[in-house]
């Protein structure tokens, strides 16, 4: 189980420049495992699965009858970006947030970008991610989008793009942490030897974040973390970074608004909570002001929050800019609000409201993937090439009732990293999702979430379709 013999196929590779020639960065960890018979390798592979199910690194899936809970699967064969190309990404990825958070404000509030016609007012008025309560607000130091989950993707030139923005709840930096910390007992001598940039400070900067969004006044204020409950998909990483930042991790049921102010209860009485860092869909927060049959938020919350009484990470509303449609305004959204050209591309998008864009989608969908403007997760897509002539047809029908409301792109040749299966090594396909913190400054935290698609040939690499997660190494020479 060796490097001996792989070779990229053609395909952009993270490891390999060509067949059995690594790239610079990466000559010491292929070296290393080259050193490794295959017995060791599995042996390794195995201990690091183990150890991670014994810290319970775990998701959850609502669709799957075999028991909701999984452990994620993982690949101890980690994904290397050279730290130049990280600090290219790090500047357009800062680029991005700056220029999504100004939007966010403007659309909230002055609406400039609407007035001047850069987007048409139509499209933010009809996403779902718009809420008209949010109108007015003004959150502190102006800033909405603390916690960002950018998702990027590689095509077979080498080159980045943004595949989507993720400004609501991005889930993930847990599996970040915890792969880190089993891949430096697993292989102890690589992390003496290679200058791997450190992740471990995550949780340092995610605190400092969210204490910046408290009162100027307060001298220790309250912290918690917001969640649904033991039922949600990323209930694992709420009570981690709950845990590894020391502050409470609370449900809905343990709040209450009381005297102007969001209080959570405790065994010496209610005590005053100052920020949250909530793991709540905008939709289930408060049902006074949103659903009116959600069980899971605070009866008033939206009112304390609006009085700057409490700070909310994210910020309430920021769902419009994960939809997909306005996604592809955003090479606009940057040149109308910082006067800069994009660092960072979009992956080419058609947009199905316009009747053009349409015509050219369905008459091309066997060779473009489908998505849905507000899913996430895998679901709502469809990949033409690998779908039936009877499932792109009834897309098609979607599409045509419902046009707003689809995206069409073509299918990129993914990068590829090389991956334990089974008695071999293959090259499977990954994306990378950086997490961006913003708080007083905008910071980006090194690496990211490499998912990977666990089946060779598989373009899909969320956990909830099969796919897996790789540490992520940002390399100084």
């Amino acid at each position: 189980m060796r490097f001996d013999h792989y070779d990229p196929e053609g395909f952009y590779d993270e490891l390999f420049i060509a067949k059995s020639k690594p790239r610079p960065e990466a000559t010491l960890l292929i070296e290393r495992f080259n050193s490794f018979s295959a017995s060791e390798i599995k042996r390794r592979q195995q201990s690091a699965q183990i150890a991670l199910m014994k810290l319970g690194v775990t998701f959850n899936v609502y669709s799957d009858g075999q028991g909701t809970e999984r452990i994620m699967p993982f690949d101890i064969i980690p994904r290397i970006v050279s730290a130049q190309e990280w600090k290219e990404l790090e500047q357009g990825l800062k680029q991005r947030i700056y220029a999504l958070n100004l939007f966010l404000h403007d659309i909230y509030n002055e609406q400039k970008i609407l007035r001047d016609s850069v987007i048409p007012a139509e499209l933010i008025y009809s996403a779902t991610g718009f809420l008209k309560p949010c109108l007015g607000l003004n959150p502190p130091g102006g800033i909405w989008c603390h916690i960002t989950g950018t998702d990027l993707v590689r095509d077979r030139d080498g080159r980045w793009y943004v595949l989507e923005d993720n400004l609501r709840c991005p889930s993930g930096v847990s599996y970040v942490l915890e792969n880190r910390r089993v891949m430096k007992s697993t292989f102890p001598q690589l992390f003496n030897t290679m200058p791997i940039q450190p992740v471990e400070d995550y949780s340092s900067h995610l605190l400092e974040t969210l204490l910046n969004l408290a009162p100027e006044h307060l001298s220790d204020p309250t912290v918690v973390v917001l969640s649904p409950g033991i039922y949600n998909s990323a209930y694992f990483e709420h009570s981690f970074l709950a845990q590894q930042m020391g502050v409470q991790l609370v449900e809905g049921r343990d709040l209450v608004v009381a005297d102007g102010y969001l209080q959570m209860r405790t065994t010496k009485g209610l005590q005053r909570v100052d920020v949250i860092y909530r793991r709540i869909d905008d939709d289930f927060i408060d049902p006074q002001a949103f659903r009116s049959d959600s069980l899971l938020g605070v009866p008033g919350l939206m009112e304390v929050y609006r009085s700057g009484r409490v700070g909310l990470a994210n910020a309430l509303g920021t769902g419009v800019a994960d939809d997909k449609v306005i996604y592809a305004y955003v090479p606009q959204i940057i040149r109308y609000y910082l006067g800069e050209d994009p660092i960072l591309a979009n992956v080419p998008t058609y947009l199905c409201w316009e009747p053009q864009q349409q015509s050219h989608v369905l008459a091309n969908l066997d060779k473009l993937v489908v998505k849905a403007a507000n899913e996430s997760g895998g679901y709502g897509m469809l990949i033409g090439s690998q779908a039936s002539a009877a499932e792109r047809e009834a897309f098609a029908e979607k599409i045509k009732a419902s046009p707003r409301n689809y995206i069409a792109q073509p299918t990129l040749c993914l990068s590829r990293v090389p991956t334990l299966m089974e008695e071999q090594i293959e090259g499977c396909h990954v994306d990378l999702r950086p997490y961006i913190l913003y708080g007083k400054n905008i910071y980006v935290s090194p690496g990211g979430l490499t998912r990977v698609a666990l089946r060779k040939g598989s373009l899909v690499v969320n956990s909830s379709q099969g796919g897996g997660s790789k540490d992520t190494w940002v390399v100084c020479k």
